[in-house]
């Protein structure tokens, strides 16, 4: 979102729709149109700050311990924010994790941010970050995670269980690949729903799992958000994973 000033308007009206209708979760990055997407949210949510969860990332060139701080800064500026609710490293990057947890420490000290985690982090990562001072009060792990991507419920997925990391599911439509699937398409016939609602339930029916689908369309965001009041059953979660089976071992963590 952000990129083109002709849908500016619907975007906003989307994101403010979603404030209205309860999914006050809003996810952005500073990488997103190079800050664009930031100010589009901050122009959305103006005087409605109490509504909306925000979460954006800095990215690794700049996860230095100023560069953390510095950035995180040019952020809030953008999105008209005194602090951000949720704060990620976008990928693993070059600086060592002990200087960016200190960075994301410094801010939350400071009221800057209210939590941290990271973002595209497979095990081994994890494990790094876990050992660093500060890093095991990380909050998420925001992953590829869809009915298509399954690899992280091999070994990342469990590991995060045990230590009560919930993930956040980034592209769980697949980039809207799996609403011309084939075979979620005759699911969602027979089942009553939509294929994206077919997608979204089965990662709700997850506890641990936060969904973060992007729409800039009011009518797909109701569409999507008919998917928290849609139950899939034993039986439906068991044919879910014939169609989409779960790994049969371990593999590189999925990126987009």
């Amino acid at each position: 979102m952000g990129d083109d000033r002709a849908k500016r308007k619907e975007e906003i009206a989307t994101l403010q729709l979603g404030l209205a209708l309860g999914a006050g979760l809003i996810d952005t990055a500073e990488m997103y149109g190079d800050g664009a997407a930031e100010e589009l949210v901050g122009e959305a949510i103006a005087g409605r700050h109490d509504e909306a969860f925000l979460v954006s990332k800095v990215l690794p060139q700049n996860a230095s311990h100023k560069g953390v701080v510095a950035a995180c800064h040019r952020s809030l500026k953008r999105l008209k924010k005194d602090i951000i609710d949720l704060y990620l490293l976008h990928w693993p990057g070059n600086f060592p994790l002990t200087e960016t947890v200190a960075g994301f420490e410094e801010l939350r000290e400071a009221g800057k941010i209210r939590h941290y985690g990271v973002s595209n982090f497979h095990l081994n990562e994890m494990q790094n970050v876990w050992k660093v001072p500060g890093g095991s009060i990380v909050a998420t792990n925001q992953v590829l995670y869809n009915l298509s991507r399954r690899n992280i419920e091999w070994d990342l997925l469990p590991w995060l269980r045990e230590r009560k990391i919930p993930i956040m599911a980034y592209s769980p439509l697949e980039q809207a690949r799996l609403l011309a699937n084939k075979q979620v398409l005759a699911f969602a016939k027979r089942s009553g729903m939509s294929p994206a609602q077919i997608a979204l339930a089965w990662l709700l029916s997850k506890d641990d799992v936060i969904v973060i689908p992007k729409t800039s369309s009011p009518d797909r965001l109701r569409e999507n958000l008919k998917s928290l009041d849609q139950q899939l059953s034993t039986e439906q979660l068991a044919e879910l994973d014939q169609l989409f089976p779960p790994p049969e071992g371990p593999s590189a963590l999925d990126m987009l």
